[in-house]
């Protein structure tokens, strides 16, 4: 089976950038509401059909955060907050889980919005990146999940069918993004983190990353 990761919230910890956002808004908070701003414009710019470059809509993002808070924004904050994207730590229980996965014989694949350079970052700097057997963006695709795009290129790439891969995410629109598409589902119900309510249920729903992977290696391949 091929298990097709998520990046950010899902094997990468977004709370890293807290102490970040504090010092630009003064708010505790401000991290979620950017985070959250985000993903409103990814899925509005999807939902009307058409594309932006993910850290370009996380960096407009943080502007209009800063200003809500009366609070000027500037290119070197926005770079600081792109190189803290690129620098995020794994949750503890992701290591673990991937090694055991591919030592099971398990292909890899990460799938993320963000542009291919910004995740093979990430994952290289995380120390994730030798876990990983080829990396996706949805740069390639030209569309932001949860359109299809994303999710049919990986299945190209391998020449599969949509029932032989596994997209794990712990947010509920990218689960039905590859719902849609015809994948298995693990969804990884990080605190916070519900699926989408009067959806179909995912395939499997652990509340880590480590207990999603044991669920995974007793699924048929």
């Amino acid at each position: 089976m091929l298990c097709v990761f998520d990046i950010n919230e899902t094997l990468l910890d977004l709370t890293a950038l807290d102490e970040m956002f504090l010092d630009l808004t003064g708010s505790a908070t401000a991290r979620e509401e950017w985070f959250t701003l985000v993903i409103h414009t990814a899925l509005t710019v999807t939902a009307t059909g058409g594309y932006r470059d993910f850290a370009e809509i996380a960096g407009a993002a943080a502007g209009a955060i800063a200003a809500g808070y009366g609070r000027p924004f500037d290119d070197a904050q926005r770079q600081r907050i792109g190189a803290g994207l690129r620098e995020l730590p794994p949750h503890p229980d992701v290591p673990d889980a991937l090694a055991r996965l591919r030592g099971d014989g398990f292909t890899l694949v990460a799938l993320g919005n963000s542009p291919l350079a910004t995740i093979e970052a990430q994952l290289a700097n995380s120390g994730l990146a030798g876990l990983f057997d080829r990396v996706f963006s949805a740069e390639q695709a030209g569309a932001l999940k949860p359109a299809a795009a994303p999710y049919r290129q990986v299945l190209d790439a391998y020449d599969i069918r949509a029932d032989e891969a596994i997209m794990i995410a712990a947010h509920d629109w990218d689960i039905a993004g590859a719902q849609a598409a015809g994948l298995r589902t693990g969804f990884v119900a990080r605190p916070g983190q519900t699926e989408l309510p009067g959806a179909p249920a995912a395939t499997l729903t652990a509340p880590d990353l480590g207990a999603l992977a044991e669920l995974v290696r007793t699924q048929p391949r």
